[in-house]
């Protein structure tokens, strides 16, 4: 499995961002998808996530209701659209990939995530 970030960049306060990242290799259905973010001298954190059938998301609250995650099964890409950035949502984000949850659950502990992406960074200037 291999997960490759993009659509990062430096934007201001209330902008917009897509996010995408790109799957490699088998089985794109039975992994669930989650994007975390990691800013300077912080642990890297939860953010949103849908399972592996797209029937279902979540998002942590501080993302809840300004971003949205979605799967493309025939593209295998997973997206993150973010509206009306905040200069705290600047961190690198990641996209991680979860095998075996079959169900309308999210996994959102890190520990779930067996494949990573290498990350894209969002900058948010106020």
């Amino acid at each position: 499995v291999q997960l490759v970030e993009s659509g990062g960049g430096s934007v201001q306060a209330g902008d917009s961002l897509r996010l995408s990242c790109a799957y490699s290799g088998r089985a794109f259905g039975s992994y669930s998808f989650s994007w975390f973010r990691q800013a300077p001298g912080k642990e890297r954190e939860f953010v949103a996530g849908v399972n592996y059938d797209g029937t279902s998301t979540d998002y942590s609250d501080s993302v809840k209701g300004r971003f949205t995650t979605s799967r493309d099964s025939a593209g295998h890409t997973v997206s993150l659209q973010m509206n009306n950035l905040k200069p705290e949502d600047t961190a690198r984000y990641y996209c991680a990939a979860a095998l075996g949850y079959f169900s309308d659950y999210v996994p959102t502990e890190r520990g779930a995530f067996g494949s990573w992406g290498q990350g894209t960074q969002v900058t948010v200037s106020s």
